[in-house]
């Protein structure tokens, strides 16, 4: 499906120098389905499937505040993964043990989400949430 601008995907695209502990990590950790993986003389890489992709902008006093919010202090560059998860304890755990160092403690956020920030082994900034008022089924 796509959009009014053809827009079908939002991929994003990272370069890690541990390949290998990428893919362990955001597949086995996050448990991201393999898409396509290829290992050839020019490179290797892989496609991960992340579910329903979004793209959120926000200015530097924005990023500040989720910062604060999350890490006690500014702390992200100008990316920074936000992953909404059914269970941020559960995930932010299993993430720890397959590599993730923790930047903070579980917040529950002013806007009503539940938080927490992650460091990914390729030094990426992730923040897992999850709406504890949605309803599940």
């Amino acid at each position: 499906m796509t959009n009014e601008t053809g827009v079908a995907e939002l991929r994003v695209a990272l370069t890690v120098n541990e390949l290998d502990e990428a893919i362990s990590f955001y597949r086995d950790g996050l448990g991201l389905a393999v898409r396509l993986a290829w290992d050839n003389p020019d490179g290797r890489g892989v496609i991960l499937e992340a579910g329903r992709a979004t793209l959120e902008l926000i200015d530097e006093a924005q990023a500040q505040l989720i910062d604060l919010i999350e890490a006690g202090q500014r702390v992200s560059g100008p990316t920074r993964l936000a992953l909404k998860v059914a269970d941020v304890q559960a995930t932010s755990e299993r993430l720890i043990d397959t590599g993730a160092f923790a930047v903070n403690d579980l917040v529950d956020t002013p806007w009503g989400d539940r938080n927490r920030r992650l460091r990914a082994p390729d030094g990426m900034q992730l923040t897992l949430f999850e709406d504890p008022h949605a309803e599940t089924g």
